[in-house]
């Protein structure tokens, strides 16, 4: 009789924690519609998705005010199996004040941003060890927050809307201490997601700059070495009908439909789970900004350049130790 030994307990565990993720977005939101859809139009118990609607209209704001985390859901064994699963890592080059504020500009974005959920949307990734005293709110869009149960979901990982009113809230009404995480490439920057890609959303992404003159808060650059290699991704033929296609969607849902794929439930296999590849975020030296309430285009842009020439540096401090070519730059489109 075959019995599992503790490695492959170990692997199951890490590959459930990994794919449960994946896909709760879709089960999730696939029980609110549907559910509320069947009791409506085939039950007698509507008066269940009113109540469920009219808790939704009431509780609309909460993502742009700091969401409802749950200590107890962030510690959750389960997303140590997550972080274990790659495993993913995180450095710190300089250490960050608690009596400050700040903006962590993450990239690349990769297709599901798998290393900055681990380390900044749990506790089990080692970041509260390594960065005391800080409060990390990672942001995503606001659709999230739009479906009963999801949304709840979401929001007890310390998840909240990535909406401007959001972070003026976080950063104006939790005090110091606070640190706004955002993948600034987007799901834009899915496009160029894919090994050996070192191709970056940023010349035109000004508004995480305003925001940080706007409340005096501190820019710190980082770069997640490895998301970019989680999985495959088929490029078309640039102007082919397919590409046409995922151009046109892009631009009517801001959503660049991709075809990727990455393994199985065994090693050599194909499927939709990332590649278990070391990813190793590196938190960069904080670019502190001064305060200027209604910034003009002139000096946020000074200040945009200053940010890319920090992450550009950044960047090539680390690169070798990764297996990235010395001679290789980050391009920025």
């Amino acid at each position: 009789m075959f019995l599992p030994t503790k490695k492959d307990l170990k692997a199951a565990m890490e590959f459930f924690a990994v794919f449960q993720w994946a896909l709760s977005a879709f089960i999730l939101g696939s029980i609110s519609i549907l559910g509320n859809l069947y009791l409506v139009l085939f039950t007698p118990y509507w008066p269940v998705t009113v109540l469920i609607l009219t808790w939704l209209a009431f509780d609309w704001k909460t993502p742009e005010r700091g969401g409802r985390r749950s200590k107890w859901v962030r510690r959750w064994c389960l997303w140590k199996n997550y972080c274990n699963y790659f495993p993913i890592k995180i450095l710190k080059t300089h250490d960050i004040s608690p009596s400050h504020n700040y903006i962590l500009a993450c990239h690349p974005h990769g297709l599901m941003s798998h290393s900055f959920f681990g380390h900044f949307a749990t506790d089990t990734s080692g970041f509260s060890k390594v960065f005391p005293g800080i409060t990390p709110y990672l942001l995503t869009l606001g659709a999230f927050f739009w479906l009963p149960f999801l949304r709840e979901y979401v929001m007890a990982t310390g998840i909240c809307s990535v909406s401007k009113s959001s972070m003026d809230f976080l950063l104006t009404q939790k005090g110091t201490g606070n640190m706004l995480v955002v993948v600034i490439g987007g799901l834009a920057e899915c496009k160029y997601s894919f090994p050996g890609n070192f191709t970056l959303v940023l010349k035109k992404r000004y508004g995480f700059v305003h925001m940080a003159l706007q409340h005096g808060a501190a820019l710190i650059p980082a770069y997640a070495f490895g998301e970019s290699n989680l999985y495959n991704q088929h490029i078309f033929t640039p102007g082919g009908w397919i590409n046409r296609f995922q151009e046109w969607f892009r631009s009517i849902v801001h959503i660049y439909p991709c075809a990727f794929h990455g393994r199985g439930f065994t090693r050599n296999s194909w499927g939709l789970l990332p590649y278990d590849i070391p990813v190793t975020t590196v938190v960069g030296k904080p670019l502190l900004l001064p305060k200027i309430v209604n910034p003009s285009q002139e000096i946020v842009d000074k200040y945009h350049q200053l940010y890319i020439e920090a992450l550009r540096k950044l960047f090539d401090e680390h690169k070798t130790k990764y297996g990235i070519s010395e001679t290789q730059e980050l391009e920025f489109v």
